[in-house]
């Protein structure tokens, strides 16, 4: 199965890592929000899995490898716990929360679009699905939260793209059968990179050209 890229000596420490990170952001965002500890777990759970379980239950990997692992289940509930006690700390070092984050976001978007491979999608959607794995968590989240979804805000840095190139690099390296440990993390690291260079210079998606709009918070 592609989905197996790496060894799950190397794969399953790489997913609760990423899982505990995304569940970061959730948490702190739960605090922001004035959320008491049920609402931050919640919030953290969301994050975390949200995009993984919604791609499961898409293409009938069920139940969700989020219920039958109960490593994946518990870290974001750990995440949750650690911003309840030490959020101050936390927000202290969101930099480096970031960069996890973003290494995350390109483990998820190659593993996410491979299992949707291994379940008979085509190349489309198997793209589509692993940004979904990668970004569906903040949405929920978003939502949860009661905010404008980040990944439509036009003054947020770049997240979903870095997820598409990394998706669309997957499913390619599929269709010409070249999708090996190292081409994978190849467009994993990608992914990651980009991120990353849109948080060091703010890049951000183009928005229409000739907007009548001049209020001075669209601009």
């Amino acid at each position: 199965m592609t989905s197996q890229i790496f060894s799950p000596d190397v794969q399953q420490p790489l997913d609760v890592v990423g899982i505990f990170v995304f569940a970061l952001s959730g948490g702190l965002l739960a605090v922001r929000k004035n959320m008491d500890i049920f609402g931050i777990c919640v919030l953290a759970e969301a994050t975390a899995l949200g995009g993984g379980v919604v791609r499961d239950v898409l293409i009938g990997a069920t139940p969700p490898v989020a219920f039958t692992n109960m490593g994946y289940f518990l870290a974001p509930l750990l995440a949750g716990v650690v911003v309840f006690f030490l959020h101050p700390e936390v927000e202290r070092i969101n930099s480096s929360v970031q960069t996890l984050d973003a290494l995350g976001l390109g483990l998820f978007c190659v593993t996410g679009t491979a299992k949707a491979h291994d379940y008979g999608l085509g190349s489309v959607a198997s793209v589509a699905l692993g940004m979904l794995t990668a970004a569906g968590g903040g949405v929920i989240r978003d939502v949860l939260a009661n905010e404008t979804v980040s990944l439509l805000r036009w003054d947020r840095e770049i997240y979903a793209v870095p997820a598409l190139v990394g998706s669309t690099m997957v499913a390619v390296l599929i269709v010409h059968q070249h999708l090996t440990t190292l081409t994978a993390s190849a467009a994993a690291m990608t992914a990651f990179g980009l991120r990353m260079l849109a948080l060091r210079y703010g890049w951000r998606a183009p928005r229409a050209w000739h907007r009548n709009g001049s209020r001075t918070s669209e601009e």
